[in-house]
């Protein structure tokens, strides 16, 4: 008898239903990260910076990600690792104290880029799909037919801190370029230089990177499948203490699969029902 599995009901194991053939997204190699990300500068909107002028002290209130774009690059003499560069996006919120007594919101634009390392096989076989028409095709998108894709899960980060310096001590590089697609998220357009007072931040951001390339599989499905190992590459050297001590937070990535219901669930609904 043929030991090999077809689709369809699995017979005498239990922790199995049946075999599914599926074409599905294989994950090649995933990590996890927890980053600390130091007094970032906060590049404020118009409306912003004039206030955070004419104010007093800065409450931080929230930190939402924007977008993460991750680029997929081979490395050289490493047969089939590749690097994977992602550029996140912040908008940042917060209140100012002014001197009439009057709090007034302030936002802004924070950005990071990191590098992590991961292994996404070889692959020869250009992949064309429908979902691209003749009219998003560029130079970019025929070279990357044949790349693993690069996937990025990311939670909204924590603020640790958030603090005002004067411009002649702050060291922080200038923005170069913005896409538009960000700048668009704002209602009034970023300052990026001048001579006033500005916010740094530091953030703590949870992430999951991995690559994944198109295949067919038959498989069963027994649980999630969770990274164990840390992201190589991050060049994260000073960790923040108080951010180390926060546990990475599976259930933000994978919803639980049952909602548990009160004992008396069924008591209550049928004495509703009378």
């Amino acid at each position: 008898m043929s030991s090999k599995i077809a689709p369809g009901p699995v017979q005498g194991d239990v922790s199995i239903r049946e075999a599914v053939c599926v074409h599905t997204s294989k994950i090649y190699d995933s990590c996890k990260d927890k980053d600390c990300l130091e007094n970032m500068r906060v590049y404020l909107t118009a409306n912003s910076q004039a206030n955070l002028d004419n104010g007093l002290n800065v409450r931080a209130r929230s930190a939402e990600l924007l977008w993460a774009s991750p680029v997929v690059e081979p490395v050289s003499f490493n047969r089939g690792y590749y690097t994977v560069d992602i550029r996140f996006y912040y908008k940042i919120r917060a209140d100012v104290c002014m001197s009439s007594g009057l709090v007034a919101p302030i936002e802004g634009l924070a950005s990071f880029t990191k590098r992590v390392l991961l292994f996404g096989s070889e692959g020869t076989a250009r992949i064309f799909t429908s979902d691209i028409g003749p009219s998003c095709v560029d130079r970019n998108v025929i070279d990357s037919t044949n790349l693993p894709k690069a996937v990025v899960e990311a939670v909204d980060p924590i603020i640790l801190s958030l603090d005002t310096v004067d411009a002649c001590s702050d060291v922080t590089p200038e923005l170069v370029e913005l896409p538009q697609y960000i700048l668009d998220m704002f209602d009034s357009p970023i300052v990026t230089d001048g001579a006033g007072r500005r916010i740094v931040v530091t953030l703590g951001q949870f992430t999951i990177v991995r690559l994944e390339r198109d295949s067919q599989l038959m498989i069963p499905v027994y649980d999630y499948c969770m990274p164990e190992k840390d992201c190589v590459g991050t060049g994260c050297e000073d960790p923040c203490t108080l951010f180390a001590r926060i546990d990475f937070p599976v259930n933000e990535f994978f919803p639980p699969d049952a909602i548990c219901e009160p004992e008396d669930y069924h008591d209550m609904v049928a004495g509703d029902q009378k």
